[in-house]
């Protein structure tokens, strides 16, 4: 049986609708330096539109769903670093084939879960 080659069918998702942009010297400047940021190239053929239409739409969806108040970047990055310590830990307990972890190891996984549910518990209280 031979295997179909070639682009999937995108069928209600294709995009036909076209929509022409012009911008003035410093819009487009404006435009270039925030591609920049994102280590994007503005000279190379199919990055432009790509950018600004997930631009467009990934601002458009963050506006609808629910944003966590105030400094929410520097807790999900904490979050993470606990997490990583976590895996860590269960990494080390592994390979050391550790069945009985010591009272130290279980002490730090319960501080750790007591901390988790203070953070759950005070982000339902900001979230509606």
């Amino acid at each position: 049986m031979a295997r179909k080659t070639g682009r999937k069918p995108l069928g209600n998702k294709k995009r036909i609708h076209g929509i022409v942009l012009r911008f003035n010297d410093s819009e487009l400047q404006m435009v270039k330096e925030t591609m920049g940021t994102y280590n994007l190239d503005f000279t190379k053929r199919g990055v432009v539109a790509p950018f600004l239409r997930r631009l467009i739409l990934d601002k458009q969806q963050a506006e609808d769903t629910k944003k966590l108040p105030g400094p929410s970047a520097n807790l999900i990055y904490q979050i993470n670093r606990i997490g990583t310590n976590i895996n860590q830990l269960t990494a080390t307990a592994h390979a050391k084939n550790l069945r009985c972890p010591s009272a130290k190891l279980d002490a730090e996984i319960e501080k750790t879960n007591t901390l988790l549910m203070q953070i759950l518990e005070l982000l339902s209280e900001k979230l509606p």
